[in-house]
């Protein structure tokens, strides 16, 4: 996960794992629910977002996805807008009767606030998801990572090789050019001979091929026969 899009609990208590822990840990699990939120208000940030939610009910978790790269590298190049931008999130409520709730009240009602405030007139737009764990999620977002990750290899790959024909062709036109000169300076023309495609050898049809093969010990039908006549006289 993206450290930026990630709000965990402001207080982090490292205890030693036990066994009652672990199923304290579990138990807790099964009690969460969490939001999914299809749009994040423009310039809404993790914190703003707990904070919001914070006044409904206990918050665990929260984590926003921020956008596709190449879209923030061209809203960062083309606009003033230079902070990142969040397109979706996920909302761990501890108690999972109160996440759903929530959802079903704030679902398509504006966010509200302060009179002239940045997102009064914006609008939630959430649902509870059941069954639903956080390391779902963050299963989710590392194989995200990774296909995104195999998509990149594959498109410099791509680049590498194109890079290479382009030098391999610029190479090849500085020395057709120089050749074209020297035809020229002698008073020569200077033409292209198309290269044709090199033809398959076929061994078989080749009368030096069969020669050699009878001549290194390969036994032609008169050399059989003559053989057979050898042994019986």
């Amino acid at each position: 996960m993206n450290p930026e899009g990630f709000s965990g609990p402001s207080q982090k208590i490292v205890k030693p794992l036990t066994p009652e822990a672990l199923a304290a840990f579990k138990a807790a699990q099964d009690k969460a629910g969490i939001i999914y939120i299809s749009r994040i208000p423009p310039g809404m940030r993790p914190a703003k977002v707990r904070h919001l939610m914070s006044a409904y009910g206990d918050v665990g978790r929260v984590y926003l996805q921020q956008e596709d790269p190449k879209r923030a590298y061209l809203r960062k190049k083309y606009t003033s807008t230079k902070k990142p931008h969040f397109i979706e999130g996920w909302i761990e409520f501890k108690d999972k009767k109160i996440a759903r709730s929530v959802a079903e009240m704030l679902n398509a009602q504006s966010i509200g606030g302060k009179k002239g405030s940045r997102w009064r007139d914006d609008v939630w737009t959430m649902k509870y998801l059941p069954k639903f764990r956080w390391n779902m999620l963050t299963e989710q977002v590392a194989h995200e990572a990774q296909l995104h990750q195999a998509k990149l290899r594959v498109e410099l790959s791509q680049s590498r090789a194109e890079q290479q024909e382009y030098l391999r062709n610029v190479e090849l036109a500085k020395v057709l050019e120089k050749r074209a000169t020297k035809k020229k300076e002698k008073g020569e023309e200077f033409q292209l001979k198309e290269r044709l495609p090199k033809r398959p050898r076929d061994d078989e049809d080749n009368p030096k091929w069969k020669k050699r093969k009878t001549a290194g010990g390969a036994e032609s039908p008169g050399g059989q026969l003559g053989t057979v006549l050898g042994s019986v006289f």
